[in-house]
């Protein structure tokens, strides 16, 4: 099949079932989830909801089980703990893999400031462990194009942006063996080819419906779909996979970023490619609560990755949410709220020591912790993360930079 052919209706059929994947129409009371904004009730996000809302599927723990069996590593502790806990077709992938087919990974970020916050970690630190377990290549989009489209930042802030986050990226400890890093306003003829495939199997309709744009949106926040979906395909990577088009795609992502890859499942059997698979996390919630998440345009509600300790320290005591007690003695009696607790939530997410985790949640749970103790354990362990982080960035060089971003083979 010529690839001119396969972008058309008449195009042969792929190996998987053209399906319309839609979500339901959400009713008031269910959580307010875009790839731009996030807003749950007064409870947080309501993540069933959200999965009955967009169509996937929760993680089951044979799933869990099975990928364990497969890499012959344990599970990393977000997905036992429910953290990354939706998926699309996550069992292809371990299908395709037992069957000794490959796969790679993409996963991206908006460049919008100069220091990514805690939150930002999420999908990289899971994606490093998906890498690394399974040795597969990796690309990673920066959409630099979103940001100066729905920010207003020029085409020169998100370069400077896109260059401080890349190094905070490169700093987690990704191979550059098995890595590309690529910024969409140089990297997007690579891949424009399939780009004006998905843009012409997309309505402006439709667009509308996925993401809730009206006619004042402008054209090129319409068409930036399209941009994101591309790398769900292999043959955008021509340097990597040449023309194959047989790879397939797995997406770890916050679950806000699926209405960009329920479009491109949709388009993908009509343009003869396998539908790209997704694993989506939870939202890392802000310092004030549940409700939203940590936000690069609100200071106070992150801890960013070029915090001191004693910001560090400062924001936790002064802004993190407490379930604690009014009182001490009503604490020591009725123990903490855990449910609404953003010090014990964090400590949840960053603090692998399971056992450890387990005594603080019965302590605190319970009174027999306070507040300020369950505080000074995360600032403790964040200060600690923080600085780690800082050392291992100070030792990306520009030239080790440009070999990510360098458009290169990968050793797979």
């Amino acid at each position: 099949m010529s690839t001119e052919a396969a972008a058309t209706a008449a195009a042969s059929p792929s190996t998987e079932p053209s399906t319309t994947e839609e979500a339901s129409v959400p009713d008031a009371a269910a959580p307010q989830v875009t790839p731009w904004d996030v807003q749950g009730g007064d409870d947080g996000v309501d993540y069933d909801k959200l999965i009955d809302q967009f169509g996937c599927k929760k993680i089951p723990d044979e799933l869990i089980a099975r990928l364990e069996r497969v890499t012959g590593i344990p599970a990393h502790p977000w997905l036992k703990r429910g953290y990354f806990f939706s998926h699309r077709d996550l069992e292809k992938i371990l299908d395709d893999y037992e069957a000794g087919k490959s796969f790679y990974l993409y996963t991206g970020r908006g460049p919008s400031s100069d220091s990514l916050h805690m939150g930002h970690l999420i999908p990289f630190i899971f994606t490093k462990y998906l890498q690394d377990a399974f040795n597969v290549p990796l690309v990673i989009q920066l959409t630099d194009d979103e940001k100066f489209l729905w920010k207003g930042f020029s085409l020169e802030d998100g370069d400077k942006y896109l260059y401080e986050n890349t190094k905070d990226i490169i700093a987690l400890g990704f191979d550059v063996n098995k890595t590309f890093i690529f910024q969409d306003t140089k990297y997007v003829g690579h891949m424009y080819r399939n780009v004006l495939r998905i843009q012409r199997s997309v309505t402006a309709n439709q667009v509308k419906g996925i993401f809730g744009f009206t006619d004042s949106y402008n054209i090129g926040q319409f068409s930036f779909a399209a941009v994101q979906a591309a790398p769900s395909f292999s043959n955008s990577f021509p340097h990597i996979f040449g023309e194959r088009t047989d790879l397939r795609c797995l997406i770890p992502c916050a679950i806000d970023q699926d209405p960009y890859f329920r479009m491109t499942r949709d388009v993908a059997p009509r343009l003869g490619y396998l539908k790209p698979a997704l694993i989506h996390s939870k939202f890392f919630p802000a310092l004030q609560g549940f409700n939203t998440k940590m936000s690069a345009s609100q200071p106070n509600s992150a801890i960013f990755l070029t915090d001191t300790p004693k910001q560090i320290k400062n924001k936790i005591n002064k802004y993190a949410m407490s379930g604690g007690r009014d009182t001490i003695e009503e604490h020591r009696k009725l123990g903490a709220n855990l449910a609404v607790d953003v010090p014990f939530a964090y400590l949840t997410f960053f603090l692998d020591d399971q056992e450890k985790l387990d005594q603080i949640e019965a302590d605190y749970g319970s009174g027999k912790l306070l507040t300020g103790e369950v505080k000074k354990i995360l600032i403790d362990l964040l200060s600690e993360r923080v600085l780690r982080h800082q050392k291992a960035r100070a030792l990306v060089s520009d030239d080790i930079v440009d070999a990510f971003l360098s458009v290169r083979p990968l050793n797979y």
